[in-house]
């Protein structure tokens, strides 16, 4: 998968805050990424770049450096130029997700792509759009789409893993012990019923003995967390639900 990653990379186009520079290379190597390519920044390097990288100095002070758009694009076979708003322009506009999947296309068939992203003020010029073949929207709030810099570069990166993940045949987070059922709905159980059996198990467990509500021992929420893991389904729920009841029933009065 690294392979494909490393194929892929985030152009910054006169980015005029250095801070913005700085949380892009943290948004990259946070995902895998290490292609940084800075044209024409308005200061690089910089103190506030490298503190706002919070650990991926490394990967900043490697970015390419250009003085135009054009160089930095020279390599590639594929350029994504991403906006926040609908343009008026007759090409081909994907989403962040649509992008991710067809840059991991291409990098798998041995090319190499970049996303560009515009000056924070007023984005690409013509001339800078004319040498892209997409454009990436990040569909953002329309009432709202003011979308920092940096975090348009998170969000891009975040696609282009899952779609590397997704492309590799790998999972997204690594396993933690909860296998989904090969059978049926994922979740069959309320909350509200959840919470039912909880208040009878804990009322169960108090009455045998095994509980004592004035010295809780994290004990209930323990148990639910146990029986959250576990999904249940419509016939284990009624299984524990009648068992609770047949115990209580059995208890002596009191």
């Amino acid at each position: 998968m690294q392979a494909l990653l490393d194929r892929l990379h985030v152009v910054m186009v006169e980015t005029s805050h250095p801070g913005n520079i700085g949380a892009a290379a943290r948004a990259l190597k946070t995902m895998g990424l290490s292609g940084l390519r800075l044209v024409a920044p308005q200061c690089h390097p910089s103190a506030e770049a490298t503190a706002r990288a919070s650990g991926a100095d490394d990967l900043l002070m490697a970015a390419s450096v250009y003085g135009e758009l054009a160089p930095a694009l020279a390599d590639c076979t594929l350029v994504f130029a991403t906006s926040a708003r609908i343009r008026s322009l007759n090409w081909p506009m994907l989403d962040a997700r649509e992008a991710g999947h067809l840059a991991i296309e291409t990098a798998a068939a041995g090319g190499r792509v970049a996303m560009v992203f515009g000056r924070e003020d007023n984005g690409l010029s013509n001339e800078e759009l004319a040498l892209c073949q997409r454009m990436l929207r990040i569909p953002v709030n329309e009432g709202f789409d003011s979308l920092n810099i940096a975090s348009a570069v998170q969000v891009v990166c975040y696609e282009l893993r899952m779609a590397a993940l997704a492309h590799s045949g790998q999972p997204s987070l690594p396993p933690v012990g909860f296998t989904p059922r090969a059978n049926g709905p994922l979740a069959e159980i309320t909350v509200a019923e959840m919470e039912y059996l909880f208040v009878h198990l804990e009322r169960v467990l108090v009455r045998i003995g095994f509980h004592d509500p004035a010295a809780p021992r994290r004990l209930m929420p323990r148990l639910r967390r146990l029986f959250q893991r576990a999904m249940l389904d419509r016939h284990e729920y009624s299984i524990l639900r009648g068992w609770l009841a047949a115990t209580e029933e059995a208890l002596p009065p009191g």
